[in-house]
């Protein structure tokens, strides 16, 4: 059994989640943060919901956890105490780009700097161009699916114009609306709950 763990506290998001992670990943579980915000957005928050996830205790039986917020709050303090693998959405994504100029379409600008050290960390030489911002606030945007797809398009669009090659659409809660505005992308997107099963699904076999 794998864990899919959500640091954010909406197990309806939890639930997309998984269907999306689940053809790569058939054993699948999730788990939701009891405690925290629905939408993780600032650097206090991510710090809270870290320390959820260092401190989660996997069921008897799990042989690997996703954390799938793209912080990836306390994926590396949970990895430490487990013998299993740990994997965060948002390094997986950054790997992704293998090699490729990329960027990262987000909602949560209070995030920006913690996004850019963890796509730095996890870029394997790959240029990193920054985060690209939807308007508008973030629960606003994303409480409204059709105003959340443009908006994540213009800032595609906007990492296209910087010179990406491929944008990362960064959020756990984004998974949705990645795949609904995929087609009418400039660049490829790369996304983080696909990459990391497909990364998780590697390890294990």
């Amino acid at each position: 059994m794998i864990l899919l763990a959500n640091p954010n506290a909406n197990a309806a998001t939890t639930a997309r989640m998984c269907t999306i992670a689940a053809p790569f990943l058939p054993d699948l579980r999730g788990w939701t943060a009891p405690h925290g915000p629905d939408v993780i957005q600032t650097p206090g928050q991510l710090t809270t919901a870290g320390d959820q996830i260092a401190a989660l205790e996997p069921p008897a039986g799990c042989r690997g956890v996703i954390v799938a917020a793209f912080g990836d709050p306390g994926a590396d303090r949970l990895a430490a105490r487990l013998d299993c693998p740990v994997i965060g959405i948002g390094a997986a994504a950054a790997q992704a780009a293998r090699g490729r100029a990329f960027g990262v379409a987000t909602t949560t600008p209070h995030l920006r700097g913690d996004i850019d050290v963890l796509m730095r960390s996890h870029a394997g030489g790959a240029p990193y161009l920054g985060c690209f911002l939807t308007q508008g606030p973030a629960l606003a945007v994303m409480s409204d699916p059709q105003r959340l797809d443009e908006a994540l398009l213009d800032a595609v669009r906007d990492a296209a114009s910087a010179g990406a090659q491929v944008v990362v659409i960064g959020g756990g809660p984004l998974a949705q609306a990645a795949e609904r505005i995929a087609a009418r992308s400039p660049v490829p997107l790369i996304q983080p709950i696909p990459e990391a099963a497909r990364l998780m699904a590697g390890l294990l076999t």
